[in-house]
């Protein structure tokens, strides 16, 4: 039997509550059926006219399950006990699941929530790409200081509110580059490159304090506790009393030491935080380039001579 294998079974004393949070399938499916009503057979009270693509009706759908496969499957439980599946968890909540989620929801839908009185002013400012660069880097950076990060882990509602907080700056973020609303999508391609660079620097220094440093940085791994106390976040307080007895610490499920396992997260993060905006830098580039090259001119064959 795999230490996969074995994690898994361990995994099972936390009860189907902890492992597959049904309260938050729930929540996500209603999520779904609202905009399947809303873009679907409502849309004309809503004042619109056309569905969704194919396409965007798939990424929607594809976002909201790997919403569910982060923050609501296994992979959350484990994010409390190896910051490996955390720095997973996040990369996708962070870096893939906004993308889907801007480019899914119609334009029309898009309008209705950026031109409201309380939230234009507020996302105006936090889509400016230099304050959204600093603002969501920044924020990022905190949240993983040992005390901050520490903290979250042992209130529910600092948890849940850094979680959502996080996700509105990552939507504002990813909306520079791909902002569905023509009008509002005001940078060259050459300054979007620029913007994802500086992503990439800013972030990297986060990273690199986990990776190089020599000592784990985060209570909620290393104490006893606290890690129950982080545990409290995603386990039944009834079957967490029940086996907290039985419990010594994240290393009975953890194949790797802390030490490794907080290195191994900050390389994943760093990685999947690379790729990805490699990857967006690259569609830029070739859209652009591929643009420019159409309206190029071609030699007229009148003036080539025999």
């Amino acid at each position: 039997m795999t230490w996969l294998e074995t994690m898994s079974l361990d995994l099972q004393i936390f009860g189907f509550r902890a492992l597959w949070s049904p309260y938050y399938f729930l929540f996500l499916l209603a999520i779904a059926i609202a905009y399947y009503l809303i873009t679907g057979p409502m849309r004309e009270k809503f004042g619109a006219e056309d569905q969704p693509t194919v396409r965007q009706q798939i990424g929607f759908y594809i976002g909201l399950i790997l919403l569910y496969i982060v923050k609501g499957s296994p992979i959350d439980l484990l994010s409390h006990i190896m910051l490996t599946a955390h720095m997973t968890q996040m990369a996708i909540y962070l870096l893939v699941v906004p993308i889907l989620i801007i480019k899914g929801i119609p334009v029309w839908i898009w309008k209705k929530v950026v031109y409201a009185p309380i939230i234009r002013p507020i996302f105006k400012l936090l889509t400016q790409p230099i304050v959204i660069v600093l603002v969501f880097n920044l924020a990022f950076s905190i949240y993983h200081m040992p005390a901050v990060f520490d903290f979250t882990k042992s209130s529910p509602i600092a948890h849940s509110s850094i979680a959502i907080a996080l996700f509105i700056l990552a939507i504002c973020m990813w909306w520079v580059i791909y902002c569905p609303i023509k009008e509002l999508d005001r940078l060259n391609p050459l300054l979007k490159i620029v913007y994802m660079v500086a992503h990439g620097a800013l972030i990297t220094p986060a990273c690199a304090l986990l990776i190089f440093t020599g000592t784990p940085q985060f209570a909620a791994y290393t104490s006893e506790g606290a890690w129950i106390q982080a545990m409290a976040l995603c386990v039944p307080a009834d079957v967490l009393n029940g086996i907290s007895g039985d419990l010594s610490g994240p290393e009975m499920f953890s194949p790797l030491s802390t030490m490794d396992d907080q290195q191994l997260g900050a390389i994943i993060m760093q990685t999947v935080i690379q790729f990805v905006y490699a990857y967006v830098i690259g569609k830029v580039f070739f859209a652009w380039f591929k643009k420019g090259s159409g309206k190029i001119d071609p030699i007229p064959t009148s003036h080539i001579s025999s």
